[in-house]
């Protein structure tokens, strides 16, 4: 029995100046997405802060701990 590998040649349009620029545009779409998900989370902080400490406190939150809580799953802290 034989095994037969296809390896498809790299296509001709390929060239430095495009490789630049597709990862010159998935840069700007990363840091775009980091920015969307920075904002919502300051959203969430913000709405946190606003509320009263008894607010919190029926939440399980301390007004100190509103920072940790948003970002929870970015920091170990």
């Amino acid at each position: 029995m034989t095994t037969s590998h296809h390896t498809a040649p790299a296509p001709a349009y390929r060239t430095a100046s495009r490789d630049w620029f597709d990862r010159f545009f998935a840069g700007i779409g990363q840091g775009f997405n980091a920015y969307l998900e920075s904002r919502s989370r300051m959203a969430q902080f913000e709405r946190l802060n606003a509320k009263s400490n008894d607010e919190l406190a029926e939440m399980g939150l301390k007004r100190e701990d509103i920072g940790r809580h948003v970002f929870r799953d970015l920091f170990y802290i």
